[in-house]
């Protein structure tokens, strides 16, 4: 398994980098937080991001993407955790492609990729319904109604949902999980936004007898549950790409404020204590380096262990991730505490991205469960 990028990975992680920079720094998340954003993210920017490609990372060419792969998609990712970029790129990019791609009919991958692809179109995937990661725990049920269902229940923590165009609601049927798409403007959906403390926004959807049709399935009747594996395991990746990203950053950031900051008459980064500390994080952050890129490249490759690969680069990432923004702070002193200076922003979102979708201790008992 290959963990190093070829020139075309390089191209495009320079391409991203340059990218969200210049068009969505951290400044860009604090205007966003502080105007309190009807949207919480930039439709220019998700539009720019279109133009670039990075929409239509993973969808088909035929469909109007660039298909180049889950390791592309985690390069642009872990770019846009440099920068604390708040876009739908996880929720639709990358939930509702992967979900889309190979479980979709011609029909709906017609109607929805190429609009997926163009910027056109905000996907969100309504699959939480427990306080914590649960994708087994579903309530929501799907009732034969006439020649379709009618849905009942309630999603929380769904990303992006205050903004989406169409849900993916996973919903319980007689012998499984059956997913169906489901407009967000149906008759009976309703959606309550929350502002999360990274400042992104996730909503609760309550659906009362919602009707959807036989076409509005995702993957077959009681199929759901292998749809949604899929799909959770590239929002992992993606997830553990950015939280690289951000951490990377943020131990930049700190050790450069180690190199500038005095105390006692000496720069601080000659203190042999923080060297090590800044030492030992940096080997943790190469260690999750080679996690990310593992998780990627098995899911280009279809591997058949490349659920637990995922696992495991999610746990390591939330470890790693919570330990550089907490050491980042502490480094930082006092000043790490206070909204002048970026770490806290880093910390926030850090934190919200080690829970999506299972954190570390959701992962370890998951790789535990699949050795026992």
């Amino acid at each position: 398994m290959a963990l190093v990028l070829n020139e075309d990975e390089k191209m495009l992680q320079e391409s991203a980098a340059g990218f969200f920079t210049d068009s969505a720094p951290v400044s860009a998340l604090r205007a966003l937080r502080d105007d309190r954003d009807e949207i919480g993210y930039s439709k220019q920017l998700w539009a720019d991001m279109a133009d670039m490609g990075f929409n239509g990372i993973i969808v088909p060419e035929e469909h109007g993407g660039v298909d180049m792969g889950f390791m592309a998609a985690g390069l642009v990712a872990e770019q846009m955790g440099r920068n604390l970029t708040a876009s739908p790129f996880l929720s639709t990019a990358i939930l509702a492609v992967a979900a889309l791609k190979v479980h979709a009919s011609q029909e709906q991958q017609a109607e929805y990729l190429p609009k997926i692809a163009n910027g056109e179109m905000i996907f969100a995937l309504a699959s939480d319904e427990a306080s914590k990661h649960d994708p087994a725990y579903v309530n929501l049920t799907a009732t034969p109604s006439g020649n379709g269902f009618k849905l009942n229940g309630a999603k929380t923590m769904v990303v992006d949902g205050h903004a989406a165009d169409n849900f993916i609601v996973a919903a319980k049927t007689d012998e499984g999980v059956t997913l169906f798409v489901v407009p967000a403007d149906a008759s009976g959906v309703e959606t309550e936004r929350t502002i999360m403390a990274d400042s992104r926004n996730a909503a609760r959807i309550d659906f009362n007898d919602v009707e959807v049709t036989g076409e509005q399935m995702l993957g077959g009747l009681n199929a759901g549950a292998d749809v949604l594996s899929t799909v959770l395991n590239a929002g992992r990746a993606a997830l553990a790409a950015e939280m690289l990203g951000a951490s990377s950053q943020v131990s930049e950031l700190t050790v450069q404020y180690l190199q500038e900051r005095k105390q006692f008459g000496k720069i601080i980064g000659e203190f042999q204590a923080l060297q090590h500390r800044a030492s030992h994080l940096y080997c943790e952050l190469e260690l999750a380096r080679s996690a990310v890129f593992a998780a990627l490249t098995a899911l280009d490759a279809g591997a058949d262990n490349a659920g637990e690969i995922v696992s495991m680069a999610k746990a390591k990432l939330g470890s790693v991730a919570r330990l550089a923004a907490l050491e980042a702070v502490q480094m930082h002193g006092g000043m790490g505490m206070t909204d002048e200076l970026d770490i806290g922003l880093y910390l926030k979102r850090i934190r919200v991205a080690q829970e999506l979708f299972g954190d570390s201790d959701f992962h370890a008992q998951t790789l535990i469960d699949n050795k026992g």
